[in-house]
C-alpha cells in the first residue's frame, strides 16, 4: 500500500481539533476530515468477582451510559498517571495498574488512542480531586459475569466498555 500526504489543513482548534487531509492512497487522491484528540486511558477496576463501573450522561448520545472509568491524558502525564488520576476522580479508588491493551476508538475519523489498564488490589480513598464539570457520575459495583451479559444484551452500549469487558473476561 502506498500513502503520500498532499496537504493537511486545520479546520477547527479547541478542546479537540479538526483537520482536512488530502492524500494519495495507491495513487488515488482522497480527502478526509480528521478529529484530532488527545490519547486517553480506560480502566477495568477489579474487586473480587466484580468490576467498578460508572454511569454518566453523555450529551452526544443524549443518554446515561454504563462505562468503565476513562478519560483524557493531560499534558505531562504518562498513561499510568492518567489512569491513577481517573480512578481517583471517577471512582475514589487506588490500586495496582497493569497495562492490558491499547486501541484506536474510531480510526475512520479520529486520532484518539486509548491505553487500557486492569486495576487490582483496590483500596477505597477519599478523593481530593474535583470531577470535570460535565461528569455527573454514579459509581456501580457489578459482578463481571453480569457486566458481560449487559454487554451482550445491549444494556451496555459504550464500545470501549464492551470491548474492554469482553476482552478481560475471555483471556487468551
Amino acid at each position: 500500500m502506498s500513502v503520500k500526504l498532499i496537504e493537511s489543513r486545520k479546520l477547527y482548534d479547541g478542546t479537540i481539533s479538526m483537520r482536512k487531509d488530502r492524500f494519495l492512497l495507491n495513487n488515488r487522491e482522497v480527502e478526509k476530515e480528521i478529529v484530532v484528540h488527545r490519547p486517553s486511558v480506560g480502566i477495568i477496576p477489579v474487586l473480587d468477582d466484580s468490576v467498578i463501573l460508572v454511569t454518566q450522561y453523555r450529551r452526544a448520545a443524549d443518554r446515561t451510559l454504563l462505562e468503565i472509568p476513562a478519560g483524557k491524558i493531560e499534558d505531562g502525564e504518562t498513561p499510568e498517571q492518567a489512569a491513577e488520576r481517573e480512578m481517583d476522580e471517577e471512582i475514589g479508588y487506588t490500586g495496582d495498574l497493569r497495562p492490558f491493551l491499547k486501541w484506536y476508538l474510531a480510526p475512520g475519523y479520529d486520532t484518539e488512542l486509548m491505553y487500557l489498564f486492569v486495576a487490582t488490589n483496590l483500596k477505597k480513598i477519599k478523593s481530593k480531586r474535583e470531577r470535570d464539570v460535565d461528569e455527573n457520575i454514579v459509581v456501580k459495583k457489578v459482578r463481571l459475569d453480569s457486566a458481560v451479559k449487559k454487554c451482550l444484551n445491549g444494556q451496555i452500549q459504550d464500545c470501549k466498555t464492551i470491548a474492554a469487558l469482553l476482552a478481560y473476561s475471555k483471556p487468551v
